[in-house]
């Protein structure tokens, strides 16, 4: 079928929208749509069409904005903690890595040997693009001391340019040996975290691009065996592919990264600052906060 729409004006398009029932003053509406893409601003509206494509009776423009704006200010939270979390297990990784391989084991594709050739010729290429235009000091320093002997620098210089993308590549093609302890160390089996892996990258996509969070779903895999993994099926069992998953996943890991932060109390504030917001679209049971995960939700202290 041909794509035949024509775009619209601003005022056309607060015009359209206010003529599907959403209720707005027509001027704020076009400064609105101004700043905020039309088709950005239906991702929050969507939930409250009618199969006809009209709104549900109340659908306001102030409604519509708190969860743009709540969204906004979650995708924050998220970044900080996903941030906490990769440097650290990134850390971890490369530290027990270097220390069986040495420095440039990673230049050896038979110490990743769970990458096939082309996958690891892809990582090494990638990596060495990140390497030859970064203008970080550590990175020029580098070169202009080591450089005559050496093209790519030790892994612990370069696991600074990783991505999240790139980091997830190296995990992956490590042997298992190493995936196990590092899971190990945080309580988990390694095909869970690497699971966690994948779920966090994911999400950090999502935000770093802006995307809509609130209201996802997200494919993450959790401990299956309730005698050895009890706090996840105590009080409730913590099943539901919906944020509130992923939010959970980043405390546990938390506690073991940044055991000190504070993140969950900002999180929690946030939560309870737009208590109009259906915590059930979320994934949030009711009784969230007996989860021995979330008990710990004082308001006192560190900011962190």
């Amino acid at each position: 079928m041909e794509y035949k729409k024509h775009p619209l004006t601003y005022a056309e398009q607060a015009d359209l929208l206010i003529s599907r029932g959403l209720s707005a003053d027509r001027d704020t509406l076009i400064e609105t749509l101004k700043n905020v893409n039309y088709y950005r601003l239906s991702g929050y509206l969507y939930p409250f069409r009618n199969a006809d494509d009209s709104f549900e009776e109340g659908t306001s423009l102030d409604i519509i904005w708190r969860r743009y704006r709540f969204d906004r200010q979650l995708r924050f939270l998220l970044l900080d903690a996903i941030e906490r979390v990769e440097v650290a297990l990134r850390t971890r990784c490369v530290y027990s890595f270097v220390h069986k391989y040495g420095a440039f084991g990673y230049l050896d594709n038979k110490y990743l040997p769970n990458l096939n050739q082309d996958q690891y010729d892809n990582f090494k290429q990638k990596l060495a693009t990140e390497i030859s235009r970064s203008k970080e000091t550590f990175v020029i320093h580098f070169n202009q001391k080591y450089g005559d002997k050496h093209d790519m620098p030790p892994l612990w210089i370069a696991c600074e340019l990783f991505s999240l993308g790139l980091f997830l590549t190296f995990y992956r093609g490590i042997e298992r040996s190493i995936q196990q302890q590092l899971a190990r160390d945080l309580g988990i089996p390694d095909v869970v975290l690497f699971s966690w892996l994948l779920a966090l990258n994911n999400l950090r996509n999502l935000c770093a691009h802006h995307g809509r969070i609130y209201n996802k779903n997200f494919k993450i895999k959790l401990p299956t065996n309730a005698k050895k993994y009890p706090t996840w099926f105590n009080p409730f069992p913590i099943a539901r592919k919906k944020l509130f998953t992923v939010l959970t996943v980043l405390k546990y890991l938390l506690s073991y990264v940044a055991p000190k932060t504070r993140w969950h109390v900002r999180l929690n504030n946030l939560i309870e600052e737009y208590n109009d917001i259906s915590q059930d679209i979320m994934g949030f049971p009711e009784n969230w906060k007996e989860s021995v995960f979330w008990k710990d939700l004082d308001v006192d202290g560190d900011k962190a």
